[in-house]
């Protein structure tokens, strides 16, 4: 079933359809034949394909002369399937086939071992032929963290936080990605920070999420302003879906815990003030679904009193 990761890239190149030759100049530094233009023809592939064999998307390269010099088969690819090694060439024999023109697969896998999976060589029998599927994964896509670099290279840099963001520079890379989405509107910001945010590991989640609260504190906002709402949401429905497990194991406290936490944060963050007693009233709360709701008040409270009704 498709996910915001897969359908959130397959967009990227979809809207921007001149990402892909970039890609594979940049990255793969190949040498591709001069052409003028770019477009997606995801439907006339569909038309030469069964329904069982219809890539994401194919893009055509044509010169000035609207002559068609390669297609490019992309696909994004979050597991491993060996069912891929069938019909990735079967991609690339029917545009050669069809179209007359060279053709290649571009293959998104920001895991590293899907991307390791996906970029050995397809053997196409007794070793007399091989197609070697082109792979945007850790290894080919650089640690992006120069915020100029970021800003002029957006879409790779976001790739970049997905490939990275769990790494040793990771926190940088993230950083650089989400300073960048800036330049968007709001709808596509949003995607692209749910996908990073989404790709990061609880260690690296929590990094982040400090980061933000430090820089809003600071007033040097360097973040999409809808980031810190969707850290927050996350967080709570996090809380909420882990309340049920956390009880049969015997973690009810740390369950509550969390839940005051998350409520003293956001009561922090709105500016209101808490005296001694509505501190105690909230310390010794032993209802989750009590502080579910005292949670839910402080979004949109104005003072303690609203919060704690």
């Amino acid at each position: 079933m498709p996910t915001l990761e897969h359908n959130g890239f397959v967009d990227m190149f979809r809207e921007n359809p001149s990402l892909a030759p970039h890609f594979l100049e940049i990255l793969f530094h190949l040498d591709l034949p001069p052409y003028a233009t770019v477009a997606v023809v995801e439907a006339s592939l569909d038309q030469l394909l069964p329904v069982e064999f219809c890539a994401d998307l194919v893009l055509e390269l044509r010169d000035g002369a609207g002559a068609l010099v390669l297609s490019i088969v992309l696909e994004v690819q979050r597991d491993i399937d060996r069912r891929k090694g069938y019909s990735w060439p079967v991609y690339v024999a029917v545009v050669r086939a069809r179209k007359e023109c060279s053709a290649v697969v571009l293959v998104v896998a920001p895991d590293a071992e899907v991307a390791a999976w996906a970029a050995q060589k397809i053997d196409l029998g007794l070793g007399l032929g091989t197609l070697q599927p082109l792979v945007l994964g850790p290894a080919s896509v650089p640690e992006v963290t120069d915020q100029a670099e970021a800003e002029k290279e957006m879409e790779l840099a976001i790739l970049s936080a997905v490939a990275h963001g769990n790494g040793p520079n990771g926190l940088a890379v993230v950083q650089s990605a989400l300073g960048a989405l800036g330049r968007l509107d709001h709808e596509h910001a949003a995607v692209y920070f749910q996908i990073v945010y989404n790709a990061l590991r609880d260690p690296m989640r929590r990094a982040l999420e400090a980061l933000i609260m430090e820089r809003q504190t600071e007033g040097k906002a360097t973040f999409p302003p809808f980031a810190q709402q969707l850290i927050e949401r996350g967080r709570i429905e996090g809380i909420r879906e882990g309340k049920l497990e956390g009880i049969r194991e015997g973690k009810l406290e740390g369950i509550l815990e969390a839940k005051r936490d998350a409520l003293l944060r956001l009561v922090a963050r709105a500016g209101i003030a808490l005296t001694a007693d509505h501190r105690e009233r909230i310390q010794s709360c032993k209802d989750p679904a009590i502080l579910d709701r005292w949670v839910d008040n402080a979004l949109e409270a104005k003072d303690a009193s609203e919060v704690l009704s």
